[in-house]
């Protein structure tokens, strides 16, 4: 499929995590951005003529973005999405999650997914950085439908080995181009010290990063220091957990060890603003990773701790939040945070060839209705991404070099209708 956008402005990279905007035209043959420039794209695209389109598309001086990367998720909570609300996370997690976790099927996991999916295109993000039961049904939801799908292991006390890890490794990798899977575990506080071992140990074999819930809560590296006498990160580490890199999700209570840890082993933290505000677990340290230049990316987190998988809304928090913390309201800038979105967590999953619109990139990508009230003026079109920003200004994503959503309709090859039907028939059984 070859698509001609023009009569486009296009989020271009510079340098120091910035941006320019580009007026003019994006080519893509196949899967990959061929073209990014003026309206005459010359000998483009390796061919002696222009390609012959399938499509060309008008942008009609609206904005291409690279889609969003959601650094953390957990897709087919969407079962519980608005189930278990104003609880904090221990009661939440033990008493209300687990339980009825504990029922999923394959089949479940596999639909549930694809209503995340559906989310996750209406706000723009064309990947996400996936932990859940049943990995191989969760990439087969992504490959069916065209979506990108990294993967790391929720392996803990309560399913799992590390051998089963290793084989969803390989099933999931080599399953689609679509879908990627990297060592991980849930958490240090779920997670037993043979298990822990066992991960480090697969993680050198295979020479993978690993991922981990990290210092989520105050009580979380409370108790991890009362079992251990080192906080989550100064643990794993210790380990040998993190020789090909990795990193934490949440990362709210991480002490003064822990920042030399991360820029050391070169770990990304994925802040969750919203899930974080929610559970009442604290505000992440964001202006001390960025000081320290320690890797950041944004995630929304699981539907049932958010509830609601919009990356605007993220961006927003993560912004605000860490002016507020430091009473700084110079602190973190929009082009920071945009940046963070889209690159920061595309390097987090290891998808460097969708960080950025750039020749020779993947075709992951979005158009931003700039036709809007809350997009005009356009002073500073990053700022207005950012502040103020929203899902209804999404009016197409495309993921690999096809558009699976435009102008709220859905081309994943599955009704609407029939996922909304199955998710709520197993909630109702659930």
């Amino acid at each position: 499929m070859n698509t001609r956008f023009y009569n486009a402005k296009i989020l271009a990279p510079a340098d120091e995590h910035k941006f320019n905007i580009v007026t003019g035209e994006l080519w893509v043959k196949g899967d990959t951005i061929c073209y990014l420039g003026g309206a005459d794209g010359g000998n483009a695209c390796g061919e002696s003529e222009v390609p012959v389109w399938d499509r060309e598309i008008d942008v009609c001086g609206n904005l291409l973005i690279p889609g969003f990367k959601n650094a953390h998720t957990h897709t087919a909570m969407t079962f519980l999405r608005s189930y278990a609300d104003d609880l904090p996370l221990q009661d939440w997690l033990y008493n209300q999650v687990f339980p009825n976790e504990a029922k999923l099927t394959e089949d479940d996991v596999y639909w549930l997914n694809i209503l995340g999916i559906m989310e996750y295109l209406t706000s723009g993000i064309t990947s996400n950085f996936d932990m859940y039961f049943f990995p191989p049904m969760n990439a087969k939801a992504s490959a069916d439908t065209g979506f990108r799908t990294v993967q790391t292991s929720g392996l803990n006390n309560f399913g799992g080995t590390p051998e089963i890890l290793e084989e969803n490794y390989h099933i999931v990798n080599e399953l689609s181009d679509l879908t990627s899977f990297l060592v991980g575990f849930h958490a240090e506080y779920t997670t037993s010290m043979e298990l822990m071992e066992g991960v480090a140990r697969l993680a050198q074999k295979l020479k993978s990063p690993v991922w981990v819930h990290n210092s989520e809560t105050k009580i979380e590296v409370a108790e991890c220091k009362e079992r251990w006498g080192k906080t989550p990160t100064q643990l794993t580490d210790s380990l040998g957990m993190y020789e090909y890199g990795g990193g934490g999700y949440h990362c709210v209570w991480v002490e003064e060890p822990d920042f030399e840890i991360f820029k050391k082993r070169g770990l990304t933290a994925v802040t969750n603003p919203a899930s974080n505000l929610k559970l009442a677990s604290g505000i992440c340290p964001t202006k001390r990773f960025v000081d320290e230049g320690i890797a950041m990316a944004i995630g929304t987190d699981g539907p049932a701790s958010n509830n609601c998988l919009d990356m605007f809304r993220e961006m927003f928090l993560t912004s605000t939040l860490a002016k507020v913390r430091e009473m700084d309201a110079e602190c973190v800038c929009a082009e920071e945070i945009l940046y963070m979105a889209t690159a920061g967590g595309a390097h987090a999953m290891q998808l460097a060839d969708c960080d950025s619109l750039a020749v020779g990139k993947k075709a992951d990508l979005v158009m931003i209705d700039l036709k809007q009230p809350n997009m005009q003026p356009e002073n500073n079109l990053v700022k207005n991404l950012v502040y103020s920003g929203s899902k209804q200004n999404v009016k197409l994503t495309m993921v690999n070099g096809r558009v699976l959503y435009e102008e709220g309709r859905f081309d994943i090859g599955f009704d609407p209708e029939e996922i909304y039907a199955k998710a709520n028939a197993i909630t109702r059984r659930l």
